[in-house]
């Protein structure tokens, strides 16, 4: 059996003409992040881990911010455009470990349902699915509250 790890990292500022959304969630009351896409940083840093998962690059080389086609576009299905990449490698998703890194806003209440989105999109039942959060203690731009982070890790396995 062939079992690979991929890490992912994206990271958003925050802008004040959007919505926010988080694992397919909307985080209302709250300012958006900035994107060419809907900006959901917890579905572009879970791409990134299973693109990386798969070796085939990053979500700017399949979605490129160049191209108007994913302007605006729904993040969840992009998401389940890469799981679909990773089925045609002959992968299937195993898990995905996600903290949200952000001063605000507090995620705590929406996690149930970012989990259950992504688990969806995932093919995967939810206790595959984890999503946790912490701040910065209020230090550096993320701790300003400037933006938010998210760093996953996704494992595949050969079917």
């Amino acid at each position: 059996m062939v079992i690979r790890t991929g890490i992912g990292f994206d990271v958003h500022r925050f802008a004040m003409d959007r919505k926010l959304v988080l694992g397919g969630v909307e985080v209302r009351d709250h300012n958006g992040l900035e994107g060419h896409s809907d900006a959901d940083v917890l579905c572009h840093a879970v791409m990134d881990a299973l693109l990386g998962a798969i070796a085939d690059g990053d979500i700017g080389r399949h979605f490129p911010d160049t191209d108007p086609k994913w302007r605006n576009a729904d993040s969840m299905e992009m998401l389940k455009l890469v799981v679909a990449m990773v089925g045609s490698k002959g992968f299937r998703v195993v898990n995905v470990d996600s903290t949200v890194i952000a001063q605000s806003p507090k995620i705590a209440p929406f996690v149930d349902r970012m989990r259950a989105n992504l688990s969806v999109a995932l093919g995967v039942t939810a206790d595959r699915v984890s999503v946790k959060a912490t701040t910065m203690e209020k230090m550096g731009a993320l701790g300003r509250e400037e933006g938010i982070a998210v760093m996953s890790v996704a494992t595949v396995e050969h079917t």
